[in-house]
């Protein structure tokens, strides 16, 4: 029952972090803004998000999870809900800081109490289950907010988007949390290490590396794939949003099925996660630049095969965060988990959104002088974009570098992390 309600929650989570994308289109128009302020609303969230998500890791280590998972709901629903008042960009942007601000509470919170659920043979399973919520709640996000939009308005969809945490919050509340380390194999005393020991695992760094470029991705594709499908392939703004819920959908939850099972059948290979998590990474970056570069008539081919590159950049997420729980204690799992999302998003996930809407800008721009224009069209905005998305397969590759390398230090490790363990014990 406490792994189906913290999925439902995750679900919830991501569902209102990508409203804001699937209303990419209505908002620009109204508030007249460019690609670039489009990307820093983006930003500016997972800004917020990383900033704060350290010291609530910290108090996820220390206090009841339940409650301040619960706080965090009301926070960044009711932030969701506030955009549906906006009238200027600044407005805006500060609803975005809000939910930023409620949901940083959400992964070191939830991830803890899952690997206090179930033993590290289950754990990837669990993990790559409670992961879901990304494709699932994007997809459903998409699948919604645009059509909602065309019918009754942007605004109202921000409300709709709110809604679900009215019932969640009493179900998450009815939970009983489980103790600390529950789920070891043997006891474990609480780890009172400063948090800066996290940071001396090898193995953290190259995971938090791999995060920025994962999620520099993900974010540029949550930001922009709507937008992408309306201006190249000329979807309305309720029909790129069911088209990129699909991708997220399907990919999604295809990609997190297969790392939950391969996961952990390969347990008994310590570094086996994080191999698979590599290769999986390469495989993609095929699909997902033929899947770009796919002119306006060939949208099916296009949305297919930037499905198969979402969903095998998701499988990141039950290999690598089971991997993660794995070289740290159990009373570390909150901090080590907001340290990491810190780095990975000040480091790499901020500058998706961003990144990618000022190359888009730029694209543009070259895209209209060179065919002699004054006024930029939509035309141009199509190209710009377009051209900037290839920056998504080109990270891909590198990603599987950086996970490759995190394959030749996790073993010893996790050595070292059992052996510390076994010490404390004696």
């Amino acid at each position: 029952m406490s792994l189906i309600v913290l999925v439902a929650i995750n679900i919830l989570n991501f569902y209102d972090r990508n409203v804001a994308g699937a209303l990419v289109e209505p908002m620009r128009r109204e508030f007249g803004l460019d690609d670039t302020q489009v990307g820093l609303l983006g930003s500016a969230f997972i800004w917020i998000y990383a900033i704060v998500g350290v010291p609530l890791g910290a108090v996820a280590d220390r206090w009841s999870r339940k409650r301040l998972l619960a706080g965090g709901m009301v926070i960044w629903s009711a932030l969701t809900a506030f955009a549906a008042l906006v009238t200027t960009y600044p407005m805006l942007l500060f609803s975005r800081l809000g939910v930023g601000v409620g949901e940083a509470v959400a992964a070191p919170t939830a991830t803890s109490w899952i690997g206090d659920l179930f033993p590290a043979e289950k754990r990837a399973r669990a993990l790559a289950l409670f992961m879901l919520g990304v494709p699932v709640g994007g997809a459903m996000s998409y699948f919604f907010s645009g059509p909602v939009s065309d019918a009754y308005g942007w605004r109202t969809a921000m409300v709709i988007a709110a809604v679900p945490a009215v019932l969640l919050i009493p179900a998450l509340l009815s939970l009983y949390e489980p103790v600390r380390g529950a789920s070891e194999k043997h006891a474990e005393l609480p780890d009172k290490s400063s948090m800066f020991s996290i940071l001396r695992i090898p193995t953290i760094w190259w995971i938090i590396a791999s995060g920025a470029l994962l999620n520099f991705n993900m974010y540029a594709i949550g930001t922009f794939l709507p937008a992408f499908l309306g201006r190249v392939h000329g979807l309305s703004v309720s029909k790129s949003g069911i088209a990129t819920g699909i991708a997220y959908l399907v990919g999604g939850v295809a990609g997190g099925a297969l790392a939950g099972q391969l996961g952990d059948k390969i347990v008994h290979r310590k570094n086996g996660r994080m191999q698979l998590a590599a290769m999986f990474a390469l495989i993609g970056v095929p699909f997902s630049y033929f899947g770009v570069i796919q002119g306006a008539g060939a949208l099916i081919l296009s949305v297919a095969l930037l499905t198969v590159a979402y969903g095998l950049l998701n499988t990141y997420y039950g290999l690598v965060y089971s991997s993660i729980q794995d070289v740290v204690a159990p009373s570390q799992r909150g901090t080590t988990m907001a340290v990491y999302f810190m780095a990975m998003y000040l480091c790499g996930a901020s500058f998706g959104p961003l990144l990618t809407g000022k190359l888009s800008d730029m694209a543009a721009r070259r895209a209209m002088e060179a065919a002699g224009a004054i006024k930029m069209t939509e035309v141009f905005r199509a190209t710009g974009l377009q051209q900037a998305m290839l920056i998504i397969p080109v990270l891909s590759v590198i990603l599987a570098g950086v996970l490759y390398m995190a394959s030749r230090t996790i073993i010893d490790d996790i050595a070292r992390r059992e052996a510390k363990s076994r010490a404390a014990a004696v």
